[in-house]
């Protein structure tokens, strides 16, 4: 398939993998793959303790009966102060499994629908004179965008720390596209470096 280089000079295409980038969408495939991807991103470190865990409470404190007060056993029961909670949380694993087959067709839907929407947005390159804001904004004003991802081939300092100051901007290597990222952004620009790399990485390979 051809995706159009908005930025070039003379106008031009870019051939791309159809297994890559013209995959049929497969919403429960993504679902899954996202939810396990931000499943993994929780620690699961919360901890809590039950009655037994707690310490003190080992002596009854009154007698059961002749005092007017309720029947207690331990000051360290729940429905005390300062005692255990009664299904108290433990450190545990959110971990899904998705194998790498799944997760590299879930990204190729992503993509694929990226380009059918037409919110994949194809340049030669970004190139900054400097590290300026301004300098990212323009050119993202030449492209009608206010807010995208920007997807480059290799981390370019310039470029990073031109969007820094961006709430709505963020540059990501190839290296490091995740799912969520591709569907936290209604726009993605990508230079032919970078999505020649993600061809590559996603499994597909173009003569």
């Amino acid at each position: 398939m051809k995706l159009e280089l908005k930025n070039a000079q003379p106008a031009s295409d870019i051939q791309l993998s159809d297994e890559s980038f013209g995959r049929a969408y497969n919403e429960a495939l993504v679902h899954q793959v996202v939810t396990a991807y931000m499943a993994a991103g929780r620690s699961g470190t919360k901890a809590q303790k039950t009655r037994a865990e707690v310490r003190g409470g080992g002596k009854k404190p009154w007698s059961q009966k002749g005092t007017g007060q309720a029947r207690s056993g331990s000051i360290r029961s729940p429905i005390w102060v300062g005692g255990g909670r009664a299904f108290a949380a433990k450190p545990r694993d959110f971990s899904q499994k998705v194998n790498r087959k799944m997760y590299r067709a879930a990204m190729q839907s992503m993509v694929s629908e990226l380009v059918r929407q037409g919110r994949l947005v194809a340049v030669q390159s970004i190139e900054l004179a400097a590290p300026k804001t301004r300098m990212l904004v323009s050119k993202l004003a030449e492209l009608g965008l206010s807010k995208a991802l920007i997807l480059v081939e290799a981390f370019e300092e310039k470029l990073f720390l031109a969007a820094r100051n961006l709430p709505h901007v963020e540059v990501m290597a190839v290296s490091s596209l995740d799912p969520l990222s591709l569907i936290k952004h209604d726009k993605v620009i990508a230079t032919v470096g970078a999505l020649k790399l993600l061809e590559q990485r996603l499994g597909a390979t173009h003569e």
